[in-house]
């Protein structure tokens, strides 16, 4: 039985794979945005469309990602995202142009929907006890790539001012925002190698009348005496499958599948709108928001990365012991007190100019015209929105947005450690609660005949919700500030709470086939 369960473990690990090119897709951007905006000369929407151009075309590529999987398997799907992962990163490294790199990371973008099809797999070959524990690993994964992301960003950040001969060797001083993009290219490999020896998911080859390809693959999974059952609790319940894809849209639809429905629905907004991405791409930016610099910044954003893991691993060891409901209310309102602190701490802020900084600023900055900043000097400013307008007005939209860290970090004064033990508490909380548990949840709420259907549904959700959210944040800094973003995610968390609280029925220790009974009443 140990050897069978550690084929399971060794599956959805290299299925998860995928996840971890995911996450460093994910954060790798938050070192990029800054570079390539100076370098490209963007604007902050067209920054915005740099983060976001892969959550748009995800939300694509997820609609269609689900039924792709019933007709060619998920394992081949796989194998193609891998490809599409590589190429994405390729094209992003090498960009010559914003066109060429949003044409690149949108590309990307449909690699995205692995984050679909992995905890589909996994649930499809997961023993029911253990099930929760290794759908949670592609969350793992996915954390584990975010570190590593913030990791990198803050080696090359610090490395390219070094005099090191390699440094200047490699390119890695003038090109290093192309050295964060293409480092990708590493794990999207070793995700693409892996995949080769991975079995295709009984339950789809049950599906797809292979039965005898099945039975191989669940002896590998469980005991010879369970072999026969789990073939005909598959049987029974792909026995209502119907073969038109828009009969099953319809289906997914009817009355039998409103709660599974409202329940997956409620789940793909809400961990989004509380602003996980939002922290994920622009960790840097915020913490420059706190005036604490761009260095700094990057250090702050690798202790997320730590913190993210800590508490996956959290998750992973209670999903299955305390199940999934429990972790999502801890977690949602852990969500919703750290954004308000977040945003206590934004509103206290105040920012001033001193003529010593500027002095300062004038011997580290050339290409900054500290004169024109003299009329600032001794002006206090109740919020960032007030000060950026102030320095907007005062050097110009472009030079205001090239030095506008800088002059943050000069003039605020701000309880930074508020702050960060708010997005802390925030990352901390989601790390044990939507981040896992939603996959989770959306791998078993919905039944064998119409999960891929279902899933591309509330993925391709999930995926607009995020795009939006990544789009959006850059323009709301801008236009209501850090202390009401922060506040609105605060209220999502509130309400989200409170639907999951009255919807959700717990789904631990429970087989797909008993899930489908408890979520198609």
């Amino acid at each position: 039985m140990k050897d069978r369960t550690n084929m399971a473990i060794y599956y959805a690990v290299i299925v998860s794979l995928g996840g971890f090119v995911f996450g460093f897709d994910a954060a790798v951007i938050s070192g990029v945005v800054g570079p390539v905006s100076s370098e490209f000369g963007l604007t902050p929407i067209e920054a915005g469309f740099v983060v976001a151009a892969p959550t748009l075309s995800a939300a694509i590529g997820t609609l269609m990602i689900g039924p792709l999987s019933d007709a060619l398997g998920r394992k081949k799907v796989l194998m193609c995202i891998a490809i599409v992962y590589l190429l994405s990163a390729l094209g992003s490294a090498l960009s010559t142009s914003y066109t060429m790199l949003l044409a690149s990371r949108a590309l990307g973008g449909f690699a995205f929907t692995s984050l679909v099809i992995a905890p589909m797999y996994i649930a499809e070959i997961a023993p029911a006890k253990l099930r929760g524990k290794l759908v949670s690993v592609n969350q793992l994964n996915i954390v584990v790539g975010l570190s590593a992301a913030y990791f990198t960003n803050y080696f090359l950040i610090t490395q390219s001012s070094s005099t090191a001969a390699w440094v200047s060797a490699w390119g890695i001083d003038t090109n290093t925002w192309r050295w964060m993009l293409g480092l990708e290219t590493i794990p999207a490999l070793i995700f693409f190698l892996g995949l080769w020896v991975i079995p295709d998911s009984p339950r789809w080859l049950i599906q797809r009348g292979r039965e005898v390809k099945a039975r191989e693959v669940i002896k590998q999974l469980l005991p010879a005496a369970e072999v026969d059952r789990e073939i005909e609790l598959i049987k029974q319940s792909s026995a209502t499958e119907t073969e038109s894809l828009w009969a099953r849209i319809g289906a997914l639809f009817g009355p039998k599948m409103r709660l599974a429905l409202s329940v997956g629905i409620i789940l793909a907004v809400v961990q989004q709108i509380t602003g996980i991405n939002a922290i994920f791409f622009y960790a840097p930016t915020i913490f420059e928001q706190s005036g604490i610099g761009t260095d700094a910044a990057f250090a702050q954003a690798v202790l997320v990365g730590v913190i993210n893991v800590i508490f996956t691993l959290v998750a992973i060891a209670l999903i299955d012991r305390w199940g999934r409901r429990p972790l999502l209310l801890v977690g949602l309102s852990g969500i919703a007190i750290s954004m308000a602190l977040c945003s206590y701490g934004f509103s206290q802020a105040t920012y001033e100019l001193k003529q010593d900084s500027l002095v300062q600023l004038e011997q580290r900055k050339s290409d900054l015209n500290i004169a024109e900043l003299s009329t600032m000097v001794g002006q206090l400013y109740q919020s960032d929105i007030e000060f950026k307008a102030a320095l907007k007005n005062t050097l110009g939209a472009e030079a205001a947005r090239t030095h506008e860290s800088v002059l943050i970090k000069s003039a605020a004064k701000i309880n930074a450690t508020l702050i960060l033990v708010g997005i802390l508490g925030f990352v901390a909380s989601f790390a044990m609660s939507l981040g896992p548990v939603m996959w989770a949840l959306f791998s078993e709420i919905f039944p064998n005949q119409l999960r891929g259907v279902a899933i591309s549904f509330v993925g391709m959700i999930n995926s607009m919700t995020s795009f939006l959210v990544q789009l959006l944040f850059p323009l709301e800094l801008s236009v209501f500030g850090a202390a009401l973003t922060f506040f609105s995610y605060s209220a999502f968390a509130l309400v989200g709470l409170i639907l999951v609280a009255w919807l959700l029925p717990e789904t631990k220790g429970k087989s797909l086939e008993e899930l489908e009974l408890t979520f198609s009443k």
